[in-house]
């Protein structure tokens, strides 16, 4: 941390040499893991509670099909309750430690943005868990319905078997899916924010995005039943249009900011780099030129 105060003293505009990059990175991701392997063993000591709340839904399936009218899952091989174990713990400890492998992931990456860029990233830190959660939890409430479309599907005088290896994989990949979706919409605002993806641009191909929803929402659900595809692509377009919104104000608000190089003539130099000495500058700050 001395050598990176020194040189974030020496260099405000984050510049540093590649082998300076690698170390940085290499302390960073170090932190990161390390904070995933304390929440690892928080998963491993609470595995039980999480365990019971996991397989619930695939216990309120309908008891004709399992054996004895009881749905239990099967353990197939000696070592399948280790694994489950660890599975276990590095989900819960990759939630419980996303605030430190997330601000990692900031830190490494903060130097080199504008001073406006930061403020998304912050926008981006306290929004993505959030909504990577709320993805979570509608996968959750719904993985008993798509199990039951497909375990229903077995002929009447046969009993379903699942093993708890894959019924495991089949819901963390829902989970997973579910979360990760929830997160595009915040992407279309960083996106905006950046002036990479403007409103209109959003406005023109807003029903090929739509129809690419329920596209990638049919395709990339594990059961890939209409019911789970709805409720993944339904608050999706919703939280699409929640970014198009915000996009459309963004965009409202900064054409009605006045020109800073408003007047100027075409051979004059404009102010592209300012410095610190500037910052106090009432013209530099009425002019809305961004600095570091």
């Amino acid at each position: 941390m001395k050598m990176t105060n020194q040189r974030q003293a020496t260099d405000p505009d984050g510049r540093m040499p590649l082998m300076e990059h690698i170390r940085e990175l290499r302390r960073r991701v170090v932190r990161a893991g390390l904070g995933l392997l304390l929440g690892m063993g928080l998963g491993w000591v609470f595995f039980n509670p999480v365990w019971d709340v996991l397989q619930r839904p695939y216990s309120r399936l309908n008891p004709k099909h399992c054996l004895g009218g009881q749905c239990n899952l099967v353990v197939h091989g000696i070592f399948d309750g280790f694994f489950v174990h660890i599975k276990i713990a590095f989900i819960i400890g990759a939630l419980v430690s996303s605030p430190v492998w997330l601000y990692q992931l900031w830190a490494f990456v903060a130097p080199g943005l504008y001073k406006r860029e930061r403020r998304w990233t912050y926008v981006f830190l306290g929004a993505a868990v959030p909504l990577f959660c709320a993805g979570g939890a509608l996968a959750y409430f719904t993985l008993d319905k798509g199990l039951q479309i497909f375990v229903g599907l077995a002929p009447g005088d046969t009993t379903v078997l699942v093993g708890v290896q894959d019924y495991l994989g089949y819901a963390t990949a829902m989970l997973m899916i579910f979360g990760l979706t929830f997160e595009l919409p915040l992407f279309v605002i960083i996106l905006n924010m950046a002036g990479v993806l403007t409103h209109e641009r959003i406005k023109k191909f807003r029903r090929s995005l739509i129809f690419g929803i329920f596209v990638f929402a049919a395709v990339a659900t594990p059961s890939q039943d209409p019911f789970t595809m709805l409720a993944l692509a339904i608050p999706t377009v919703i939280l699409f249009e929640v970014a198009e919104i915000i996009a459309w104000i963004h965009d409202k608000r900064l054409a009605a900011r006045p020109d800073p190089y408003a007047g100027l003539d075409d051979d004059e130099v404009s102010p592209l780099e300012l410095g610190d000495t500037d910052l106090d500058d009432p013209a530099v700050k009425s002019s809305g030129v961004e600095t570091r």
